[in-house]
């Protein structure tokens, strides 16, 4: 079966489309990217712009178009923190659906963290044990932590990446003293999350995922993504205090310069780097794994999953890790080149 995973985030739209047969385990296809910036395009009451919302509609009815082409049986249409937030969510979306045709399913925080958390558990298996895992978006941190396929523990704070840079680094670069005190209110947010976290029990196994941190790690050292998904790849809390020193005083384009780091993401490297910090330092983690699945992974085996067992319907996003009502919306269309990947 094939399967087309349409992600619409902070920055980009993301179509994932992966053959679904092979032994339960998704097998890219091929993978299509276009810069969104929802998060830019929001006004001051909370609201997604006319433009921003006409963008959305071209940008998610181009990508289905693209899953049609690629003959995916089914599309599986989802949305994060940038349209939960957006105080006209419902409006946006309704014309998504009268206009893309697509039906945009938003996603809880609490069901990206428990989805992300399933995609670790599934790519590292049982003989870690207890894995905890911190997952960096653009509007949220996701932390999670437990022994099994489901979390004992699952965190959203409004920690993201863009999010912060917006609030707290608008300087390009940021200003030495905006970053230290950046950090400082960092570190107080997250004491109490911290604490529930290691309550359930100290991790066998600490894990990183999401595109900042993949991108942290390679900046300090670790394996570009052409050395393959299953080269280990990791980052210390060292490395990362010396990179953040380094790139805090860099402005947006030449961060977008270093390797590893796109352009649609150079703007909120600093601030995704103070959180990833912050974590570390409020787990008392030396180092993380990178894990190269994550919540697009964890909705497709869930997929599976829930097919398997004879549950939902074949054209929806699973009913049990989706809201519906509230909050969804961003900019679309396409407002950044494409880019597609095939494998």
């Amino acid at each position: 079966m094939r399967l087309g995973v349409l992600d619409v985030g902070s920055n980009t739209v993301h179509l994932l489309v992966v053959d679904a047969h092979r032994g339960g385990h998704p097998m890219p296809m091929s993978s299509t990217k276009a810069t969104l910036r929802l998060s830019e395009n929001m006004d001051s009451d909370g609201r997604i712009t006319v433009q921003g919302a006409e963008r959305l509609i071209a940008t998610v009815a181009e990508f289905a178009s693209i899953a049609e082409t690629s003959r995916c049986v089914e599309l599986m249409p989802f949305a994060t923190s940038a349209l939960r937030d957006a105080a006209n969510s419902d409006e946006v979306l309704a014309r998504v659906r009268a206009e893309a045709g697509v039906e945009l399913q938003v996603l809880s925080g609490v069901d990206e963290a428990r989805l992300t958390f399933l995609a670790v558990r599934r790519w590292y298996g049982w003989s870690p044990g207890r894995i905890l895992d911190l997952d960096i978006g653009g509007g949220s941190l996701e932390m999670t932590n437990g022994g099994d396929e489901e979390p004992d523990v699952a965190l959203s704070l409004q920690l993201g990446a863009g999010r912060l840079t917006r609030e707290w680094l608008r300087e390009d670069p940021p200003g030495k003293r905006r970053v230290a005190v950046l950090r400082d209110w960092l570190d107080a947010e997250l004491v109490a999350p911290a604490k529930q976290l290691l309550d359930a029990g100290r991790p066998d196994l600490a894990v990183g995922t999401s595109k900042t941190f993949r991108s942290l790690a390679r900046l300090t050292g670790s394996a570009p993504s052409s050395a393959g998904l299953r080269v280990r790849r990791t980052l210390t809390s060292s490395g990362l205090r010396q990179l953040i020193a380094f790139i805090s005083r860099m402005t947006a384009a030449d961060r977008a310069e270093l390797e590893g780091v796109s352009s649609d993401r150079s703007q909120q490297l600093v601030a995704g780097a103070l959180v990833a910090e912050a974590s570390m330092r409020a787990l008392s983690l030396d180092t993380l794994e990178i894990c190269p699945w994550a919540l697009r992974e964890g909705l497709i085996l869930r997929k599976l999953d829930t097919d398997i067992n004879g549950g939902a319907s074949a054209a929806a996003v699973p009913g049990a890790v989706v809201e519906t009502s509230g909050k969804p919306v961003p900019g679309g269309g396409l407002s950044g080149p494409i880019e597609t990947v095939s494998s």
